[in-house]
């Protein structure tokens, strides 16, 4: 039996480094501002809803997604979207999220790009009252275009005191790294911090993950465990200090598994791993209950749990000092 339990887990000071605020879209509160805005979703009521929430890959995932988002109209509903995911994130003892949104997927349906980072900011802010330290991450859509990208990239300047960084999501099959190579250098060159998706068991994987280390110049890489293809790869990810955001609970629904023997290789040769949960509410669990699921699958020992939470606060784009605050909390509560 292992020498932790749930509660243990949860006390852990943690960051969570990969987490899409459109995928903590409940089906509670998707009707709820269905009804409110006027949208017709074509369910009435909660569990209808619920039964929507089926796909067996990434591709049948992304197509329930995206519609989902419809109901996404004012400032107030991207309010209310993200602090019910911060107060969930709080009771697993987050006390730094980076949240990743897509603004391309609002502003081609007609929402203003203000009207989203607006509601999201506000809900940042709130979350101070909750003891989480809270950022923005705004994510290019590769399966638009990179005209579409540097758009959006010329957009977000007028809000740059609110977004830490930019990083690449959505169908990774024929939109590699390079096809936004030029939008993320004028991205860096403007004081972003770089991430990108290199999802796993796609097409061209180990290659893609090659190129966000060598030409796109990333600190951190969401998913990644591909790269264990390539030993060399791995060591000069090591070497650098590079952050990996695994979300175990959306793996195993877009593959067989939730690749827990990957992460758990990637931890014990002492790459900087961190559990996160993707989109919660399509994957049947937030960060406490992913880092349960992969202990359990995994038998890790405390000392690993606690290194994942380690790794998650170290790896995060949070100040320093906030940061050693964190990490002496953790120590303490570790060695109780």
């Amino acid at each position: 039996m292992p020498s932790y339990d749930r509660p243990f887990i949860d006390s852990l000071p943690k960051a969570e480094l990969h987490l899409h605020i459109e995928g903590t879209l409940e089906p509670e509160l998707k009707l709820e501002l269905a009804r409110r805005n006027g949208v017709d979703i074509g369910q009435s009521t909660v569990e209808q809803v619920r039964d929507t929430y089926q796909f067996t890959d990434l591709t049948s995932f992304l197509a329930v997604y995206y519609p989902a988002m419809e109901v996404l109209v004012t400032e107030q509903d991207f309010h209310d979207l993200t602090m019910d995911y911060f107060r969930r994130a709080a009771a697993d003892g987050v006390v730094r999220a980076e949240i990743f949104f897509d603004p391309q997927a609002h502003t081609s349906r007609g929402i203003p790009f203000s009207t989203v980072i607006d509601g999201l900011w506000s809900a940042v802010e709130e979350a101070q009252s909750l003891g989480v330290d809270a950022a923005l991450i705004m994510c290019f859509l590769r399966d638009h275009s990179a005209e579409s990208a540097k758009e959006t990239l010329e957009a977000s300047l007028p809000y740059r005191d609110r977004i830490v960084g930019v990083g690449l999501d959505s169908d990774e099959r024929g939109n590699p790294p390079e096809k936004f190579a030029e939008i993320f250098a004028a991205a860096k060159e403007a004081g972003y911090r770089l991430t990108m998706h290199c999802d796993i068991d796609q097409e061209q994987s180990i290659t893609n993950i090659a190129t966000v280390l060598h030409q796109i110049g990333v600190e951190r890489i969401d998913h990644g465990t591909n790269i264990l293809e390539n030993p060399d790869l791995v060591a000069e990810a090591k070497e650098r200090g590079i952050g990996f955001t695994c979300c175990p609970l959306s793996n195993s629904f877009v593959t067989e598994q939730m690749k827990g023997e990957e992460i758990t290789t990637l931890l014990r040769q002492g790459l900087k791993v961190s559990i996160a949960s993707d989109d919660p509410s399509y994957f049947g669990g937030y960060v406490g209950d992913n880092i349960e699921a992969l202990a359990t699958a995994q038998q890790l020992t405390r000392a690993e749990v606690v290194q994942l939470a380690r790794n998650s606060l170290e790896i995060s784009w949070a100040a320093p000092e906030r940061v050693r605050g964190w990490v002496g909390e953790l120590e303490e509560i570790a060695a109780r």
